[in-house]
């Protein structure tokens, strides 16, 4: 029997964890190298579309996560007077993709992907840098990382050490990076006992606010608007939320009600407007915001990532939970498959940033809300169709062993404004 493979995992975010876990699940001995003194993450919510789900399935976490959903999909889009603009129902939308969509904490997440490993495969408050990636096939060259504790060899590392990545430089140095997206975020999570509401999201004028219960009970609120990267609120970003938000229609005032300074998290978005040439190089590969950053808009930053991650430790139909064959191996074919469906679902979260946050005139936002209306009128899933060839992805190493086609126009059902801090996107 083979050796099992030397895994490296540079990041212990979402992306970094599922890949952690699914390639612990396929046999290989895998270490996770966290900057971050711990686990326990800085953000606040993240929405898992059936994709990512039926992704999550194939290490058998799919149903667990499912059971945690508090939003079951009611809602839709609202105006910031308090006008429907277009509704959504659950049972649609499950219909429609093959499952819910689920809103959970971050932390929740995080803490069921870190289960699936043993317990000394985590090392936090160790920072890594790639010294060497290595050569597949070439025992003499595994890949190299440099740690505080000294240097570790790795028959595969994976990369997912989120927007600013150090990795992807070291491997592209000629790749521009990222740009900003043109806007700023906030995200709280916060009681709000007595406050009945229906999930659901609000366009303004180059702003944008959305409210969902969890399933503990607390409120999980994101606002985005059109601002200058590094712009912050001399008097705190609570206050900052009451000027823009304040005088929307509820629950919002009860949502800034219940804020505290210290609860609002602020960060600028930015994503990868030129796609990388691959994701990967030599035994390392890319996952996640380290591969293909993209605005929140279409909520699909992590769920990308969870999708990177399964793909990559089980490129196949079928494949076992253990193979022979090395993953380093098989990186080409997974750049193949994960390069341009992530570059498509990019550029479609780009346009949907351009139709709901960055629309700021009053007669194109005015223009924009009543066509809204009257398409969602007209065509009742009009919404649920932002999502065709997003949500309906099925995994290559899943049961039905087949890819969704990424077809379909922009649209934002929840966005994924829950990662781990400001070095990220997503998860």
């Amino acid at each position: 029997m083979a050796a099992a493979e030397r895994v490296i995992v540079i990041g212990g975010g979402i992306g970094g964890l599922a890949a952690a876990a699914a390639l612990h699940m396929r046999g290989a001995r895998v270490t996770v190298l966290e900057r971050a003194p711990s686990l326990e993450p800085v953000g606040a919510a993240i929405s898992l579309s059936p994709n990512a789900l039926r992704a999550l399935d194939v290490i058998g976490l799919g149903d667990d996560i499912r059971a945690l959903s508090a939003w079951q999909g009611d809602g839709g889009l609202r105006a910031p007077s308090g006008r429907w603009l277009a509704r959504t129902e659950a049972a649609a939308a499950a219909e429609r993709f093959g499952g819910p969509l689920v809103l959970l904490h971050r932390a929740t997440l995080v803490g069921h992907l870190a289960g699936r490993l043993p317990s000394d495969a985590v090392r936090t408050g160790t920072p890594a840098r790639l010294t060497d990636p290595g050569v597949p096939g070439d025992p003499r060259r595994p890949a190299r990382v440099e740690t505080p504790d000294g240097e570790l060899e790795a028959d595969l590392v994976v990369a997912a050490d989120g927007l600013r990545s150090a990795v992807r430089g070291t491997l592209f140095p000629g790749h521009p990076g990222t740009v900003h997206s043109g806007f700023t975020t906030w995200r709280v999570v916060v009681p709000l006992p007595g406050v009945a509401f229906p999930s659901h999201e609000t366009w303004g004028r180059g702003a944008i606010w959305g409210t969902h219960p969890l399933k503990d009970g607390r409120v999980y609120a994101y606002a985005a608007a059109v601002a200058p990267a590094g712009e912050r609120a001399p008097d705190g970003e609570r206050a900052e939320l009451l000027r823009r938000y304040g005088d929307w229609h509820s629950p919002i005032p009860e949502v800034l009600a219940a804020v505290r300074t210290e609860d609002v998290l602020r960060y600028d978005v930015h994503h990868v407007a030129e796609p990388l040439p691959a994701f990967h190089r030599g035994r390392v590969a890319l996952v996640g915001d380290a591969a293909h950053a993209m605005p929140p808009t279409l909520g699909q930053g992590g769920n990308q990532a969870v999708e990177d991650a399964i793909t990559l430790a089980f490129p196949r139909p079928g494949m076992p939970s253990s193979a022979d064959e090395p993953v380093a191996d098989s990186l080409p074919g997974y750049t193949a498959v994960r390069l341009p469906r992530t570059t498509a679902v990019t550029r479609r979260a780009v346009r949907a940033a351009r139709l709901n946050v960055l629309t700021t005139g009053r007669v194109g936002t005015a223009v924009r809300n009543s066509a809204l209306a009257a398409l969602s009128k007209a065509a009742p899933s009009l919404l649920l169709r932002g999502f065709d060839g997003v949500a309906d992805w099925r995994p290559p190493g899943g049961p039905s062993g087949a890819d969704g086609d990424d077809s379909g126009a922009p649209r934002m059902l929840a966005p994924d404004h829950g990662r781990r801090g400001p070095e990220e996107n997503t998860p």
